[in-house]
């Protein structure tokens, strides 16, 4: 896991090196025949990838996108109306029936389907339209960290090949410098705190929820905590009733419009007693765990879950785990 984490740079730059003429090709296409709705198909890390995806989209294009259940298609067997809709289905393996069966579905009946894979002769792969492999190489460790980021950049490409956007798309050819820095950041500071923690909250808000739910879902495959993640506006709803003296938090604080409110919660948590390990860039007041900020605000998420990652496969083994074998999970999901 940690192996492949530190790999996550020079994957993202060969992502970026790579398809650049059919990612212009697409752009090309989603502005002449822009999709009238959007829907993305994933499960997993791959779903919050897709959620970063979809935010982006929304927030720079104004295009509302829906997280499709699959079961609709693959047990209710729904007829969707797919007039006018784009299909996104992330994956690391492109292996599941509940991806590949409505991404089926949904091409056989007009939409504009694309798939975000890992392996470009998966089944899903070949069900799609428009193939946009992440160029990550194998990945071994059950707990996904380098396809996750490279799924993570595809949502950006996808959404400044939609906008030809120039600055974006420099943003995006300076990031994996940014990932190596990111890399590197200390965050041992969250050690000590989590070493014997048995739950946690994780909290984010807009562009940086998805990662906040991404680091909860490896928290509960790596080191066997109970971690839940929550949008820093809906933790103050019934969630805010479990925090008390010394209730660990998580708080992913990156820039943007999210973060001055993020910060009110991280001083409030603290004036009550809650042990918050604050992510936040340098220079923030008591943030205690580094974030690397990128080229544009937007994918500074992509630099906080680089950092999260080795410090994550760090508390694992310090509580003794293998991070790269969880008991019970298995690389490849069947579900249906």
């Amino acid at each position: 896991m940690l192996d492949e984490a530190r790999e996550a740079p020079a994957a993202v730059a060969r992502q970026l090196a790579a398809d650049g003429d059919r990612w212009q090709a697409f752009g090309e296409r989603l502005r002449a025949q822009p999709p009238a709705s959007l829907l993305t198909i994933a499960r997993g890390s791959s779903d919050h990838a897709a959620h970063y995806a979809a935010y982006l989209v929304m927030a720079r294009l104004g295009r509302l996108v829906t997280s499709m259940p699959m079961s609709l298609i693959t047990l209710y067997q729904s007829k969707i109306r797919c007039t006018g809709l784009a299909s996104l289905g992330f994956s690391q393996s492109g292996q599941s029936p509940d991806l590949v069966g409505p991404t089926q579905y949904f091409r056989n009946c007009g939409a504009l389907t694309c798939a975000f894979v890992n392996d470009p002769e998966s089944p899903l792969a070949q069900a799609a339209e428009w193939l946009f492999p992440l160029h990550c190489g194998p990945e071994k460790s059950v707990a996904a960290t380098k396809s996750f980021i490279a799924q993570l950049v595809a949502g950006a490409r996808f959404t400044q090949a939609w906008q030809d956007d120039a600055a974006l798309f420099a943003a995006l050819q300076e990031l994996p410098q940014a990932m190596e820095q990111a890399v590197r950041a200390d965050w041992s500071a969250a050690l000590a705190v989590l070493q014997e923690a048995d739950r946690l909250f994780v909290i984010g808000r807009g562009l940086g929820l998805p990662v906040a739910m991404e680091a909860a879902l490896k928290f509960k495959e790596t080191c066997g905590i109970q971690a839940e993640a929550f949008s820093g506006a809906e933790i103050q709803h019934g969630p805010m009733r479990l925090i008390g003296e010394g209730y660990p938090l998580l708080i992913f604080a990156p820039r943007g419009p999210a973060q001055q409110g993020l910060l009110e919660l991280a001083r409030t948590m603290r004036e009550r007693g809650a042990h918050v390990l604050l992510a936040a860039p340098a220079g923030t007041p008591d943030a205690n765990l580094p974030l690397v900020q990128s080229a544009v605000a937007e994918l500074d998420p992509v630099c906080a879950i680089q950092s999260f990652y080795p410090m994550v496969e760090a508390l694992a083994r310090e509580r003794g785990n293998d991070p790269d074998s969880p008991p019970h999970l298995k690389k490849v999901t069947r579900t249906r």
